[in-house]
């Protein structure tokens, strides 16, 4: 850590520059009103950028049509709602297929609008682990043999059908019956039955018939007894860790087949996580807008125990009319998955596979260094039983669990989407889809694993628990890599045409800086060929059969597009694409300055990337006040060759008030390969400032506009966090920092993201020492008007018990600070006002003390 002025290789600026145009102070209204007048552009530029895209493919007299349904904001419009366009075929008349498709209202009278603070506690929870920001419908599920929609608004479930893509009369919806009195949240149609809708209704499952109007609760895990401490248990909801730290929001899965009984009775089946958070630490924040002023929740911090999670099935009939019979079955399995696999902390993916005869689950150990996939049959949940019938039960009927892969790191197991089975060929072997970053880059493989057969008579003979865990002998036949190269393929989105054998995936390989779609053969892998247009970075949605995809693509000086392609094959080698439509095309920005992006050679040897904006009224030679905006943490990648909107909205008001604004992405940051993130492991808050000085200080020697004596270091989160070390760790170089919602100790945080980058606290003490805050309280100015704080008071992520240690250690140490909190708001401000505001403070503690 320096503290006094060093000189550096890449300081190439000497002499008295001149100084940049001074307009005077400002008021605060000032201020406001250039917040107000930049998110009035860039809303403009990108508020109709669809999302969540489905196809739809439907038989007509004179053919297939295909209609894409997606999430957007309409012209004129300010929330999010149901819209869809019609996509031509390409035999239609090519001169129409450039044109821009009509945007139409699926929906007819529809107002979702409801505040959020009506919204119930579990709903705005879930935004706040969804970071959702956009208001009105936020998510919808649909069924696409006869095009029913279901979607949570306002605190109700709803449902509407879209009948023939011929017809263009909007649809009124309807709100779903009930006599839940509160949100259902996470609704999800049976896939063999769209008059069938489970959801979640106060941490238990409910289903519910659409046609007949009946509704049944099927799991009774939660109490409702209104105390957090007596009623630790919920049916269908994942827990807090699994859903910020492992991207997993939902815990129940339909079960992909139905079993016909007499009378026209068929029975279906739901897999579900039961989470038992008893051993999970209660924490009480302080809430205004709650009654009693305190609100609680469990939160497991680093050291802490986890919650302890089962899976089960909860099987139920319905009868010819609808009728949900009232005898419902829990099954449970014969032997827990933790005790076949003891090193077990996490369930972090589970579902069924395509035919239905086994579960799959992938666990994961408490240090994040081994993963495993197992295999689990149907057979293995048995109905719950009285004791005196466990003790009749015939134990040859028991079928091993099967582990098909199991992998380990020296560095951390970063989670991923990518699973895929395959129709099995031979009923010894199971073949499928997977990602690894065993080569240090995330890339794809097809692997088949051996499945061992049922018992034979000697284990039989044995009791339960004396026979042999052949679950534990991981035996792969097979592993092929698909891709390689030092390049990621993307963790979450791939598609799978298994008439063709291919694979797409979205992925890296043409530069970091842009996400493209790719595709390989499976059966004869050759280098992936990429289907997207360079220079732009997109993201894709496909068709279930792999024909067509909507690519929603800029850069980071063009703004948000969107187009239709149809995929075309001569064979598995020769595949190009042809546009059908255009979703959104060219917006006028003649106001609007992009960031402009820059490399340069860091002296770790790699080649690190940055971008960077102008002040708007720039002049050549004049010199500027700086802001280092900082994240600087792990899964994060904030410089790409994509469009800079809403999302930078305080970077562009920056630049417009006259300052410089740089971003850099160090190590640590993702998408460049496990060692490139890996680097900060064990280490956090105590290597990444350098290389962002090493960054901002190359770009001030390319472009001599930086005034070294006025820099400003801000982020939030972990780049708040980086934002007080920075203050500490280089006076020489930040004269002021602004830190959002930062961690302070990591003690204080959350056992899934911490003990991955710094392990236990107990193993690591010296890790964690080093990476607090409060190691640092010394180090900061003495000088006022250097530092503000900000924090939402309820933030149930970074609590702001983290800024009040901060408070307590800076009084302590007599240091001066400033502090601004926001009362109602969580770890991201969503509300318009407080937004505003915290914009217009972060201008205003510049513009008075840089």
């Amino acid at each position: 850590m320096a503290s006094e002025v060093t000189v550096d290789p890449y300081d190439l600026c000497t002499g008295s520059p001149p100084q940049a145009p001074s307009s005077g102070k400002k008021s605060w209204d000032e201020l406001r009103r250039s917040v107000r007048d930049t998110r009035k552009l860039l809303t403009t530029l990108v508020s109709t950028v669809p999302s969540c895209f489905t196809f739809r493919t439907i038989a007509t007299e004179t053919g297939d049509a295909t209609r894409l349904y997606f999430l957007g904001v309409p012209v004129k419009g300010r929330e999010s709602t149901l819209l869809y366009v019609d996509v031509p075929r390409y035999s239609d008349e090519h001169g129409a297929l450039c044109n821009s498709l009509p945007w139409k209202h699926l929906l007819d009278s529809f107002q979702p609008t409801l505040p959020t603070g009506l919204l119930s506690r579990e709903e705005r929870l879930m935004r706040e682990r969804k970071r959702l920001g956009a208001y009105g419908i936020t998510s919808y599920d649909v069924a696409p043999d006869n095009g029913t929609f279901v979607f949570p608004a306002c605190n109700s479930l709803f449902e509407c059908t879209d009948s023939s893509p011929l017809e263009e009369c909007p649809v009124l919806p309807s709100c779903v019956s009930t006599n839940c009195p509160g949100a259902r949240l996470d609704p999800k149609i049976c896939p063999l039955d769209s008059h069938l809708v489970a959801f979640i209704h106060n941490s238990d499952i409910w289903v519910s018939h659409l046609k007949s109007g009946d509704e049944q609760r099927l799991t009774f895990a939660h109490k409702d007894t209104g105390s957090l401490s007596s009623d630790p248990v919920t049916a269908g909801v994942a827990s807090f860790i699994v859903q910020e730290e492992f991207d997993r929001y939902t815990a129940y899965w339909w079960m992909p087949s139905v079993t016909q009984s007499t009378a026209g009775v068929c029975v279906y089946r739901i897999l579900y996580e039961e989470v038992d958070e008893s051993d999970v630490e209660i924490v009480n924040i302080f809430t205004p807008t709650e009654e009693k002023g305190i609100d609680t929740y469990r939160y497991p911090r680093a050291g802490t125990a986890n919650a302890r999670t089962v899976l089960k099935i909860v099987e139920f009939e319905v009868d010819e009319h609808g009728k949900i019979v009232d005898t419902i079955v829990e099954r449970q399995m014969l032997e827990p998955l933790s005790t076949v696999c003891p090193w077990m902390e996490y369930i972090v993916r589970v579902d069924w596979t395509p035919d239905a005869k086994f579960v799959y689950v992938q666990v994961l150990d408490r240090p994040q260094l081994q993963t495993a996939v197992y295999l689990i049959p149907f057979e293995n949940f048995l109905p719950v039983m009285s004791d005196v019938e466990m003790g009749s039960f015939d134990s040859s009927s028991y079928l091993p669990l099967q582990m098909i892969y199991k992998e380990s790191s020296d560095i951390w197991i970063n989670v991923h989407d990518i699973i895929h089975f395959f129709p099995q060929s031979r009923p010894d072997e199971i073949s499928f889809l997977w990602s690894s970053e065993k080569s240090g880059f995330r890339h794809l493989y097809h692997v088949t694993s051996q499945l061992h057969s049922s018992p034979d008579q000697t284990h039989c003979s044995m009791e339960l628990d004396e026979k042999p865990l052949e679950c534990l002998q991981c035996r792969i036949l097979q592993e092929v890599p698909l891709t390689v190269g030092d390049w990621e393929v993307n963790s979450k989105q791939f598609w799978v045409d298994e008439k063709r054998k291919l694979v797409y995936f979205m992925g890296l390989k043409d530069t970091p800086l842009e996400k493209h779609l790719y595709v390989v053969s499976y059966v004869r892998p050759r280098d992936p060929k990429r289907l997207t247009q360079a220079e732009l970075s997109h993201s894709v949605y496909m068709n279930k059969a792999c024909t067509m995809f909507v690519t929603v693509y800029s850069s980071i000086k063009q703004t948000p597009r969107s187009k239709i392609f149809e995929i075309l094959h001569n064979d598995d080698v020769h595949i190009h694409t042809e546009l059908l439509g255009t979703v959104i095309g060219p917006t006028a920005c003649l106001d609007y300055r992009p960031p402009e992006l820059f490399e340069f050679p860091s002296r770790s040897d790699h080649t690190l990337h940055g971008m960077f904006y102008r002040p708007h009224n720039y002049e050549a030679g004049a010199k500027y006040p700086t802001v280092l905006f900082v994240y600087g943490g792990p899964q994060v990648q904030l410089v790409t060759n994509a469009f800079k909107g809403l999302k930078f909205l305080r970077l562009h008001t920056l630049a417009s008030q006259g300052y410089v604004v740089v971003v850099v992405d160090g190590r640590g940051s993702c998408c460049r390969g496990l060692q490139f993130e890996g680097y900060i492991k064990n280490k956090l808050g105590t290597v990444e400032i350098e290389e962002q000085v090493e960054g901002l200080l190359w770009l001030a020697g390319q472009t001599n506009m930086i005034d070294l004596a006025r820099i400003a270091i801000h982020g939030w989160s972990y780049g708040g966090y980086l934002s007080l070390l920075g203050l500490a760790q280089r006076p020489d170089i930040f004269k002021v920092a602004i830190a959002g919602a930062p961690v302070v100790n990591w003690a204080l945080y959350d056992t899934g993201y911490t003990e991955r980058y710094l392990d236990l606290p107990e193993v690591n003490k010296q890790g964690y020492q080093n990476g607090s805050v409060l190691s640092y309280v010394d180090s900061l100015p003495d000088e006022e008007n250097h530092l503000l704080i900000i924090h939402g008071l309820i933030d149930e992520n970074v609590h702001f018990q983290h800024t009040s240690c901060l408070i307590n250690a800076l009084v302590r140490a007599c240091k001066p600070y400033q502090l601004q909190v926001y009362p109602n708001e969580r770890h991201g401000i969503r509300s318009h006002e407080a937004s505003e505001h915290y914009k217009t403070m972060v201008m205003s503690f510049l513009h008075n003390n840089l």
